[in-house]
């Protein structure tokens, strides 16, 4: 078999109309968030008008990185020290990381087949350790059905804080993704939906929760200069409360992204197009589950994740490496040890450990791949089948 020559790491480049708006800022040297001449906006208060306008917000604050995004939600919220916080067993580890960041403890929900989170464990989970709040991570850009989960949350009085890092642009019944709860954490960093290198967003519309997320972003009381903000009046006393955390983005990060947005509809059918070819490839292959996407969700398909059930660690180290002999990349959540970004909640040491049986069976069989936008569909027709071969070669060895 001919193997793959691509790389999964290679994004596409940053397009002439971004890299002349960052060129200007740079020949401007005014890259700090708030040096602004006279009345102009600048780039960043642009940028977060715009992001709000396109995510339907009414509030949106420009931030350094998706991690501080959901760092400063929990602490906006008034989420401390001893609080707990629910979150998805299975996620990535700046989500437990920002529950960390501000003291509290993270509570792990079991999860589904379909790499969702488990709604009957949740509400277990509620009635055992009344949270202060929960962290949904739409990991690896899974919807649950959202209208459930909110209907849980609601009967329970527990707010909701979205980390949608996997899930910019996607919706649920037309409804987009952060839009559920109090807020929408969004990431801009290079393997994201837009890429600023490192960079994120808060969205909301509660005025006194931006108002604090803004103080706490760093505003030095400047908290006029941004664009999708509340009106003064409702910072009198949050200015004065709430301490200095500097994170808001900066005017070169900023310029970049102002310009990708106006792609980024167009980028989610493409990364579709290509998510959609592969998993139709290998939902056909005897042995292998593809989690199911119901109709009510838009997703965006930037990565591809499959199960192969009830295998033994070696027929899936098999797997990747097979793979990986043919130029494919694979990354095994369920390993022993962490690899890369692949960390599962055994080695988040930071965290309580908690017996979360049903989540670990699924990491055990559960593969996952990157599919950037600089693969054609000729290439992910390739991919699928040295996929398709490095599956069948790992269970026929193990069935022998």
């Amino acid at each position: 078999m001919q193997p793959f020559t691509g790389s999964f790491t290679q994004q596409e480049p940053i397009a002439e109309d971004a890299i002349g708006a960052a060129v200007e800022v740079l020949r401007s040297g005014r890259l700090h968030r708030y040096n602004t001449v006279g009345d102009e906006l600048g780039p960043v208060a642009e940028l977060e008008k715009a992001y709000a306008a396109y995510q339907g917000s009414t509030y949106c604050l420009a931030c350094t990185s998706g991690g501080y995004a959901m760092s400063t939600a929990l602490r906006a919220l008034g989420v401390g020290v001893g609080d707990r916080v629910l979150t998805n067993a299975f996620t990535l580890a700046p989500v437990p990381g920002a529950i960390a960041a501000v003291g509290a403890d993270a509570v792990l929900v079991e999860i589904t087949p379909d790499l969702v989170i488990d709604l009957d464990d949740l509400e277990a989970k509620i009635r055992a350790t009344s949270p202060k709040a929960m962290l949904l991570s739409n990991m690896r850009g899974h919807l649950c059905d959202m209208d459930a989960l909110m209907a849980v949350l609601n009967r329970q009085g527990v707010p909701l804080i979205e980390d949608c890092a996997h899930t910019m642009g996607a919706s649920w019944n037309g409804r987009k993704s952060g839009s559920f709860g109090i807020a929408g954490c969004f990431s801009t960093q290079t393997y994201k939906h837009m890429n600023s290198g490192e960079g994120g967003f808060l969205t909301s519309n509660d005025c006194e929760f931006m108002a604090r997320a803004i103080m706490l972003s760093g505003s030095y009381m400047l908290y006029d200069r941004h664009g999708a903000g509340p009106s003064p009046d409702v910072f009198k006393d949050i200015r004065l409360d709430t301490p200095n955390m500097s994170g808001r983005m900066d005017n070169l990060r900023a310029a970049i992204l102002l310009p990708q947005l106006a792609t980024l509809e167009t980028n989610i059918d493409r990364w579709n197009d290509r998510h959609d070819l592969i998993a139709n490839r290998l939902r056909a292959v005897a042995g292998v589950y593809v989690p199911n996407r119901p109709p009510q969700e838009r997703y965006v398909g930037s990565s591809f994740q499959f199960l192969i059930p009830d295998s033994d660690a070696e027929t899936m180290r098999q797997v990747v490496s097979s793979a990986k002999e043919l130029g494919v990349e694979l990354k095994w959540f369920g390993a022993a040890s962490p690899v890369g970004f692949t960390s599962n909640h055994q080695s988040w040491r930071y965290v309580t450990p908690q017996d979360l049986p049903r989540t670990d069976a699924i990491l055990a069989g559960l593969l996952d791949m990157r599919i950037p936008l600089t693969f054609s569909l000729e290439d992910c027709a390739q991919v699928a089948d040295i996929i398709v071969h490095a599956v069948g070669q790992a269970l026929q060895k193990g069935a022998a």
